[in-house]
C-alpha cells in the first residue's frame, strides 16, 4: 500500500503522463492532417510525427514499468514480461532522442548563422547530417540489443538468489551505464547545439541593440526563443537524472518514494517539450487555438441546451 505522499506523487506522475499523451497525440495529428492537405511531408514535419509517436510510446513505457515496480513488483521477477518491457523501452527511447536530436539540429542550423566553416558545410549538407545520425542510431541499436539480452540472461539465472543484484552493485551500474552509451552521443550532440543556438540568439541581440525601430518586437521573439531552448534543455537533463534514479532504485533497498520521485522527473520531459513545442511553432499554437475555440463554443452551445431545456 502506498502512503500519503507516495499516493499524491504517483497522482502528479499519471497527470504529467497523461499531459504528455495528449500534447505529443496533437502534435502527431496536426502534422499528419497537414501532410494528408498538401500530399508532401517537409523535413520538420517527419522529425515532428516520430518524436511524438516515439516519445508517446516512451510515456507509456515508463508509465507501466513504473506501475508494475510500485504495486506487482514480482512480475518483474517472472514471465517474459521484463523482456518485452526491456527491448520496447530501448527501440523507443533511442528513437525518441534521435528525433530530438535531429530537430535540435534542424533547427540550430537553420536558424544560427556563424561563420565557421564547419558550420557553412554542415548548413549545406543538412541531408548528410540525417543520414550521419541514422547510422549512428543503427550502430546503437546494434551495440546495445546484445547487452540487454546478456543483462537480461544473467538477471533470469540469478532471480532465486534475491540479494544478487545488491551484491553485484557494480556489475549492474556498468551494464546499465553500457546501455545508455547509444544513446550519449545524441544526448550531447542536442545539447551542444541548443547551447550554441542560445548563444547565436544572446548575440543577434546585443547586436540589434544599435537598430532601435523595431528592435523591441525582435527582442522579444529572441527571449521567448532563448527561455524554449533553455526550458528545453532543463527538462532533458531532468529526463535522464530521473532514469538514473530509477535505476539506482533496483540495487537500493526498496524506496517507493525515491522510485516515483524518479519516475515525476522522467515524466516531465515529454510532458514539457511537447507544450513547448505547441506554444514555440506558429502551425501548432494556431492549431490548438481553434481547438480551444472549437470546445469553447461547443461547451458553450451545452450551457445554453440546458438553460432551454430548463
Amino acid at each position: 500500500m502506498l502512503n500519503a505522499a507516495e499516493g499524491i506523487l504517483l497522482c502528479v506522475v499519471t497527470s504529467e503522463a497523461v499531459l504528455g499523451v495528449l500534447g505529443d497525440t496533437f502534435i502527431a495529428l496536426v502534422n499528419c492532417m497537414d501532410y494528408a492537405k498538401n500530399k508532401k511531408l517537409s523535413k520538420i514535419g517527419f522529425i515532428l510525427i516520430g518524436l511524438a509517436i516515439s516519445r508517446v510510446g516512451v510515456t507509456w513505457t515508463i508509465i507501466l514499468q513504473g506501475y508494475i515496480q510500485v504495486f506487482v513488483p514480482y512480475m518483474l521477477t517472472s514471465g517474459n514480461i521484463t523482456d518485452y518491457i526491456s527491448y520496447i523501452w530501448l527501440i523507443l527511447n533511442h528513437l525518441s532522442v534521435w528525433f530530438a536530436t535531429n530537430l535540435n539540429i534542424f533547427y540550430f542550423l537553420k536558424i544560427a548563422n556563424f561563420s565557421n566553416s564547419v558550420f557553412l558545410w554542415l548548413k549545406r549538407r543538412i541531408s548528410a547530417v540525417f543520414i550521419f545520425l541514422s547510422g549512428c542510431l543503427l550502430t546503437s541499436w546494434l551495440l546495445c540489443f546484445p547487452q540487454m539480452t546478456k543483462i537480461l540472461h544473467d538477471s533470469k539465472m540469478f532471480q532465486e538468489n534475491i540479494s544478487w543484484v545488491h551484491q553485484q552493485k557494480n556489475y549492474f551500474l556498468i551494464n546499465q551505464s553500457l546501455i545508455n552509451l547509444g544513446v550519449l552521443l545524441f544526448i550531447i550532440v542536442s545539447l551542444i547545439t541548443c547551447f550554441l543556438l542560445i548563444v547565436f540568439l544572446w548575440r543577434h541581440i546585443r547586436q540589434m541593440h544599435s537598430d532601435v525601430s523595431g528592435f523591441r518586437d525582435l527582442n522579444t521573439v529572441h527571449v521567448k526563443a532563448m527561455k524554449y531552448l533553455m526550458s528545453f534543455m532543463i527538462l532533458f537533463i531532468l529526463h535522464f537524472v530521473g532514469l538514473s534514479i530509477e535505476v539506482l532504485c533496483f540495487i537500493l533497498p526498496q524506496n517507493k518514494l525515491l522510485f516515483i520521485t524518479g519516475l515525476i522527473a522522467t515524466c516531465l520531459y515529454p510532458c514539457g517539450h511537447s507544450i513547448i513545442l505547441i506554444l514555440g511553432t506558429k502551425k501548432l499554437k494556431q492549431a490548438s487555438l481553434k481547438v480551444l475555440q472549437h470546445l469553447k463554443c461547443c461547451k458553450t452551445k451545452g450551457n445554453l441546451r440546458v438553460f432551454a431545456n430548463k
